[in-house]
């Protein structure tokens, strides 16, 4: 006589019961997808370390998915497009772009449309990263309907100086010399012409308009430089930094997190779902240190044994009931 259904359903599920371990409590969430030696790594000879990264999960959520290494060329990816990263300054928190369509003092990059696209952040970033107050946007060759010039039409007041770099210096560049050779029209530099021309160059920073879209700004091109140094270059535009310098920053309650996140091991990254702070520590990832990580996970260590253990002794109890229930019903 073959023992009873539910008398098997319940050892069952007994031992299912038996076979499954609880989560650690408290601050540590689930397994570390990326070892934690991989969230520091160079891309050429730029190092490439908190708050970015270039594996998912490492670095700060506020600038995930902007670092990529391409074949060993650090690049930078927003929606106006890429730019090559020449320098990262941890220690001013820091970044120097370039972008391959901008104008410099040596060389104009113009189309009628705009072939580079200037500097566009999405909104959700805009807290954690933007261009330096002291780096100047020079838009050139904007046409009359531009943004730029609605409202103002006889002072174009977005267009000035920014930390001692302008227009007026710009204009004296030697490539201008071969863009006018080249039949490229004279403008004023700020403020046009008697025939209610826009100027040839417009300077501003960027928290004058937040975007620097060259072609939603209907121009031709842009340049952008920037100052390192409360001086005046030598030289005035032929010696400016050309590029863009952009600067990141962190929420406060970060710098606490990841400081002891650090002290005790681990690595700052975060969560790749709910992009919330997490401390990577190798086989775990924690809300808060290393140091809880480590208690849980040698809390369960220490439970494991006594859980086979305890699977064992109801197996063979099961097994056992169930030879003496086959055998006595086997007699009757």
């Amino acid at each position: 006589m073959a023992p009873p259904r539910r008398y098997l359903a319940a050892l069952l599920a007994l031992l299912c019961a038996c076979t499954t371990t609880m989560p650690p409590a408290g601050s540590v969430v689930a397994a570390a997808n990326v070892p934690i030696t991989t969230c520091r790594s160079f891309c050429g000879n730029i190092t490439v370390d908190y708050p970015f990264a270039l594996h998912p999960g490492c670095g700060h959520a506020g600038l995930r998915d902007l670092l990529f290494c391409i074949n060993g060329a650090l690049m930078l990816h927003l929606p106006s497009g890429s730019y090559r990263v020449v320098d990262v300054d941890y220690a001013y928190r820091g970044l120097t772009l370039h972008d391959p369509a901008m104008s410099d003092c040596r060389a104009l990059d113009l189309a009628p449309a705009g072939r580079g696209n200037g500097f566009v952040l999405e909104p959700w970033r805009e807290p954690y990263l933007s261009p330096d107050p002291d780096n100047v946007f020079l838009l050139l060759g904007c046409r009359a309907t531009s943004p730029l010039f609605q409202g103002f039409p006889d002072r174009h007041l977005p267009c000035r100086n920014v930390s001692g770099m302008g227009c007026g210096d710009y204009l004296g560049c030697l490539a201008w010399d071969d863009y006018y050779a080249g039949g490229g029209g004279r403008r004023g530099p700020s403020s046009g012409d008697a025939a209610g021309q826009p100027p040839e160059c417009c300077a501003l920073p960027w928290g004058a308009i937040r975007a620097v879209n060259v072609s939603r700004l209907e121009c031709e091109g842009y340049s952008s430089a920037y100052s390192l140094a409360p001086v005046r270059a030598e030289g005035a535009a032929a010696g400016w930094a050309y590029g863009i310098r952009v600067s990141w920053t962190l929420p406060e309650s970060n710098r606490g997190f990841c400081g002891a996140c650090r002290a005790t091991g681990g690595a700052c990254g975060h969560d790749t779902e709910s992009h919330a702070d997490l401390c990577l520590c190798g086989d775990w990832n924690s809300t808060s240190n290393c140091d809880s990580s480590a208690d849980a996970a040698r809390s369960v260590a220490a439970t494991l044994p006594a859980v086979a253990a305890l699977r064992w002794a109801i197996l063979a109890s099961g097994l056992t009931s169930l030879w003496y229930y086959a055998s006595t019903t086997s007699n009757m």
